[in-house]
């Protein structure tokens, strides 16, 4: 068994230079290996230590996070040098002849990705629902709700306003997830439309990272040229919203995470 294996970061152009990119997993070098217009960066990493087994490890949060940290350095360095297309982390090769093998084989991919995410670069935007703040202004997003406030303020008698209450009540909560479906969807329909490409992840889970419920979680790829408008955009929503039960978390740029995941991992 060959006492080396190599781990593959990602796909860039050969022209790429390694000198300044950041120590990789275990503190390795980072290296390329090029096969005609794609190269490959990788580190070679201690066999004994990515056997077979290696898997079994990926459930340990302490053994993969510092890995995936150092995956993640390489591939943002790469992604600001130039184009990227990322593999998942721990891809990696027996030897140096399988890194040939795979780049020959699917170079004509590999290439054909790497000139699509030369043009831009990823943005993750989320939005968060904030109900105390959302249910006072609530009247401003729907009708609904705003009538019934004002049928609850010239009740005529106690009883009545007792049953208008209730009723507003009831309609509050159904407008709270109807009000933030509708404005997740429509941010995330402005924003794709100002970008290459564009996705929706799973919402995460509530956090005491963040304040109030997710509502939209979703990834963009904007052209280089378009970001300033793209920016724009999420500014504006933040000006409008920020104050009327909605939170933005915009993130980026990234490599492209997103946009090249019929990169699978080939070990």
């Amino acid at each position: 068994m060959a006492d080396r294996v190599y781990y593959v970061y990602g796909i860039v152009p050969p022209s790429t230079g390694v000198a300044g990119a950041p120590a990789g997993v275990d503190d390795t070098p980072v290296d390329a290996i090029v096969v005609g217009d794609v190269a490959a960066l990788v580190s070679r990493l201690d066999a004994a230590a990515y056997g077979p087994n290696v898997d079994d490890r990926i459930a340990d949060v302490a053994w993969l996070g510092p890995r995936a940290s150092a995956h993640d350095a390489v591939l943002t360095w790469a992604s600001d040098a130039g184009p990227v297309v990322p593999l998942p982390i721990l891809s990696m090769f027996r030897t140096e002849d399988a890194v040939h093998a795979m780049l020959a084989e699917r170079r004509g991919e590999l290439s054909a990705l790497l000139e699509r995410v030369a043009r831009g670069r990823e943005y993750g935007v989320r939005i968060f629902r904030v109900d105390d703040e959302l249910r006072a202004t609530l009247a401003t997003f729907s009708p609904a709700v705003a009538a019934l406030e004002a049928e609850v303020s010239t009740a005529a008698s106690p009883g009545q306003g007792y049953l208008l209450a209730r009723k507003l009540d009831a309609a509050r909560k159904d407008e709270l997830n109807r009000v933030a479906s509708s404005v997740a969807t429509s941010v995330y329909t402005e924003l794709a439309s100002r970008s290459l490409d564009a996705t929706q992840e799973p919402l995460p889970k509530p956090s005491a990272q963040h304040v109030g419920s997710a509502v939209l979680n979703a990834a963009f790829f904007v052209a280089h040229e378009h970001i300033d408008d793209f920016r724009e955009a999420v500014t504006a929503f933040v000006r409008d919203h920020g104050q009327r039960g909605f939170r933005v978390e915009f993130t980026g740029p990234w490599p492209p995470y997103h946009f090249t995941r019929t990169v699978a991992n080939a070990r």
